[in-house]
């Protein structure tokens, strides 16, 4: 409406808002009616329809980016920003992760602690922050995390900075660790986003030579995940860490053989080595998610079917 005055702090700003997870959580927040506002390093064509602010948030000090919450009366934070969501993936160094999984979450939380409304963080985890545990076993929030590599290292010092600052009053706030993720447009630097592209290539004739890991994990559907973050949003608790999943478990080779009949491959097409798998976790990943029942209200609603459909299809 012309000349419609916003209260102060009630906006939400989506930190990343142009990766996998944040442009969903944007379509989510558009559709409830609000009003997102897209922070990232470069504007990309998908999220034209919602105000942009260009930030490099690994570069931009506290100062800057508190400056840039105030000028925008943002109130909520969804920290969606991720050191693997680029094209070298997890292929980097810890200080690189480092850089963005943690140093950039500090100097976000102390941003937010400058301003003059009460702000609230619902900042994205992994639950590979947990380490791995044995088979059989869900991973619930009251289990220790131990985590055994760079990338895991690094997003759970984030999270932690996160969970300690709600936790003394600096801001409230909720950690969402969520397991892998699929449905439409992956990161090219997550299994699906490369499983995506092999097939996509198939199709035009290519072979699949494919390496395929000896593991069961929990797969939820990326949509599924951004109602998790609308809900956290409103969520009446603080300084909690809470996992968002499928709650089930698949064998990779079934995930790749579902996602080869739906992209129409014919039986043979994938070529399987027996060369080493990188992984950020344990051969079992499957997460508890009553927790998320309990304080969000959330459950997933998108099977792995209709995901990896849904993920083909979306071009």
């Amino acid at each position: 409406m012309p000349g419609r005055v916003r209260p102060a702090g009630c906006r939400v700003a989506v930190l990343g808002g142009t990766g996998w997870v944040g442009r969903h959580v944007c379509a989510a927040l558009a559709e409830r009616g609000h009003d997102p506002l897209v922070v990232a390093r470069n504007h990309v064509p998908h999220v034209s329809g919602y105000d942009f602010r260009p930030l490099d948030l690994v570069a931009a000090g506290a100062g800057t980016i508190a400056e840039m919450l105030r000028a925008e009366d943002v109130g909520i934070v969804i920290n969606a920003t991720d050191g693997a969501n680029t094209t070298d993936g997890w292929d980097r160094t810890e200080a690189e992760l480092r850089r963005v999984n943690v140093d950039s979450v500090h100097r976000l939380l102390a941003a937010m602690a400058e301003l003059p409304w009460r702000s609230r963080i619902v900042h994205i985890g992994t639950i590979h922050e947990y380490g791995p545990v044995g088979a059989g076993i869900p991973i619930g929030e009251s289990v220790t995390p131990r985590p055994v590599n760079a990338y895991a290292r690094t997003k759970f010092a984030g999270s932690a900075a996160a969970l300690e600052a709600a936790r003394d009053g600096v801001v409230d706030g909720l950690v969402l660790r969520l397991a892998n993720v699929c449905g439409p447009y992956p990161s090219p630097a997550s299994f699906p986003g490369k499983l995506l592209q092999m097939f996509r290539d198939a199709a035009g004739g290519a072979e699949v030579v494919l390496s395929i890991a000896d593991a069961r994990r929990d797969f939820v559907d990326v949509r599924d995940v951004a109602d998790a973050v609308l809900r956290a949003v409103r969520a009446p608790v603080t300084g909690r860490a809470v996992n968002i999943g499928s709650g089930t478990v698949v064998d990779i080779r079934d995930l790749v053989a579902q996602l080869a009949e739906v992209a129409g491959l014919p039986p043979g097409a994938i070529k399987e080595t027996g060369g080493p798998v990188p992984s950020l976790g344990g051969d079992w990943i499957q997460a508890d998610i009553r927790l998320a029942e309990r304080l969000l209200g959330w459950r997933p609603r998108t099977g792995l079917a209709e995901s990896l459909r849904a993920m083909w299809e979306a071009g």
